[in-house]
């Protein structure tokens, strides 16, 4: 068995008790030692949200485990969110600090999870399937999403389950997102021969390689919004729940949000709660420290007198980390701008050199849980009246 991810911990220490089906290996990847593992586990820890050495020798294990199985076993893999920089082995010819480079770049630039991960895979050894057909028995993967429209190929980059994008994909994003100057020489040579054929692709759909490879999502990226909104109804709150998912620019999906829930507004009964999930993403223009959510956040409190009075909204990471910060993500209500404006914080500059965390911290109105454990994307809640 295998665990990669920000739940890798948990999904582990649970397989192991829920099962009678003798384990004869175990190995957990993810960004902590869990206070208890399974009797005989191994443990790695890797780096996130950028790769590290953990990860390339947490990687090495992982693909050792696979090869040295045999074709009577059943190799169990447990994926959650997290799990592309926790579990990274640089393909031939790539270094893991060009591999940082690259991550970091396509970050900066706004890219979302399935541009980051087509990149991922086709830097990787492990990635796109390479895992399970490394293999040789009977792989079953089981997930929990952190990706919106749980896309198993996304999830963790997917290592065991068939790949369709391909090195001309991952090319075409370098180019949209900074232009191939703007990433290390050899990932973009690396990307090239695989354009011209030089370099095998992941094994992609109908590939006989992995057809003993098993995938199934058992915690879906909406999860969250289930227990948010059990939660709320037992507060008294009238909740709607809207069914698209919040994604795109940070800070331009959040006014959107808003405004759409303010058109809206009028039909719902007080108290309401709103509740929606997604994943936005940040183009980083300025020199401050933040994360989607809390830029996210920020946004919304321009745009949150249109619901009215006595409103609050938050935009939280479930993993417990937003961006490289130890906040979650962070809260504004009716009384937001007003605090700034008397402590001499202009909510525009803040948000202009992506400084939100200093904004909200000053105001002390970060939301700190800590690491969770897991991973399901975002989640954003409205309260009004």
């Amino acid at each position: 068995m295998i665990a990669a991810g920000k739940a890798a911990g948990v999904m582990l220490n649970a397989f192991a008790m829920s099962t009678d089906i003798p384990l004869r290996r175990m190995l957990g990847i993810g960004p902590s030692r869990p206070a208890a593992l399974p009797d005989g586990a191994e443990w790695a820890e890797g780096g996130h949200p950028l790769p590290t050495e953990g990860s390339v020798a947490a990687a090495r294990r992982a693909l050792e485990m696979a090869q040295a199985s045999g074709a009577d076993d059943l190799l169990v893999v447990l994926l959650s969110g997290g799990g592309s920089a926790l579990m990274a082995f640089p393909a031939s010819g790539v270094t893991l600090a060009d591999k940082q480079q690259t991550a970091r770049t396509l970050m900066e630039q706004s890219a979302d999870i399935h541009e980051l991960n087509t990149v991922r895979k086709h830097l990787s050894t492990i990635k796109g399937g390479q895992l399970a057909i490394a293999a040789r028995g009977t792989v079953l993967t089981l997930a929990v999403s952190d990706v919106v429209g749980d896309d198993l190929s996304v999830i963790a980059s997917g290592p065991t389950v068939a790949d369709d994008s391909t090195y001309m994909d991952a090319l075409a994003i370098l180019n949209a997102r900074g232009g191939e100057a703007a990433f290390p020489r050899a990932v973009v040579e690396r990307l090239r021969r695989g354009t011209a054929g030089e370099v095998p692709e992941t094994p992609a759909s109908g590939d006989v390689r992995l057809q003993r490879a098993i995938a199934r999502v058992i915690g879906p990226q909406r999860g969250a919004i289930t227990g948010a909104e059990v939660a709320a109804r037992s507060l008294g709150y009238h909740v709607h729940v809207v069914r698209e998912p919040v994604t795109g620019e940070a800070r331009e999906s959040a006014v959107a949000h808003v405004r759409r829930v303010a058109s809206e507004a009028g039909t719902l009964p007080r108290p309401f709660c709103v509740i929606s999930s997604g994943e936005t993403t940040v183009t980083v223009r300025g020199r401050g420290r933040g994360g989607r959510n809390q830029e996210f956040t920020l946004a919304m409190a321009g745009v949150l007198a249109e619901l009215g009075e006595n409103v609050a909204a938050a935009s939280i990471g479930t993993d417990g980390i937003d961006g490289p910060t130890d906040a979650a993500g962070a809260i504004v209500d009716s009384t937001t701008l007003q605090r700034a404006h008397d402590a001499r914080l202009a909510a525009d500059d803040f948000l202009k050199d992506n400084n939100t965390y200093a904004f909200f911290e000053r105001l002390d109105d970060l939301i700190k849980t800590g690491p969770t454990a897991t991973n399901v994307g975002d989640l954003q809640v409205i309260l009004a009246g």
